[in-house]
């Protein structure tokens, strides 16, 4: 029974390790041994290629995808064709939407609004100025890294910036004669 195990698992050819590189070995037919000639191209390459990458520094300089995306003015969104902007996930009901999971569908709103305002001399003047109402959202809005609070408008002053929920992104407030 050994034994019969014994002769089923065995083989009584040659190994194939040994077929192949005693194959690989010969010479063709005008004595020339090719094969080793390959292995030492191949070895040259790589190893030309090691040293390569060893004297190479590593260059930690910013990539331009990176540096794209380190950007903040990408470009101006011109808020002053309407009397409101809506801000939100749900593309479909947003004037600008924020596209970030954090954001609620209907996150917040600017609303230019006409008040009066006092003058150094005492007299008020009427002004159109922008406003934000964060509508509600969960993760709140921010004016100048502060969360405001739900449906309440907060004036908008020129470089104020706002962010909404956890984004990155930050939108800066600009008059029209600003310097970016």
């Amino acid at each position: 029974m050994d034994r019969s195990n014994r002769n089923r698992n065995t083989s009584h050819s040659p190994s194939r390790g040994s077929r192949s590189r005693a194959h690989d070995e010969l010479p063709n037919s005008r004595g020339e041994d090719h094969r080793g000639d390959e292995d030492d191209v191949s070895i040259a390459k790589m190893k030309a290629a090691v040293e390569a990458l060893e004297k190479q520094k590593p260059s930690f300089e910013l990539s331009g995808k990176l540096a794209d995306e380190t950007n903040r003015v990408k470009e101006p969104l011109y808020i002053h064709r309407q009397s409101c902007y809506l801000f939100g996930r749900e593309r479909r009901v947003a004037h600008i939407p924020t596209d970030h999971p954090s954001c609620s569908k209907q996150h917040a709103v600017i609303q230019y609004r006409l008040v009066e305002k006092e003058q150094p001399d005492g007299m008020l003047k009427k002004q159109v100025s922008p406003y934000i109402m964060d509508l509600g959202s969960t993760n709140g809005t921010f004016i100048n890294d502060n969360r405001i609070e739900p449906q309440r408008y907060y004036e908008l002053m020129e470089k104020d910036t706002l962010k909404f929920g956890n984004s990155s992104r930050e939108y800066v407030m600009l008059h029209e004669n600003s310097a970016p």
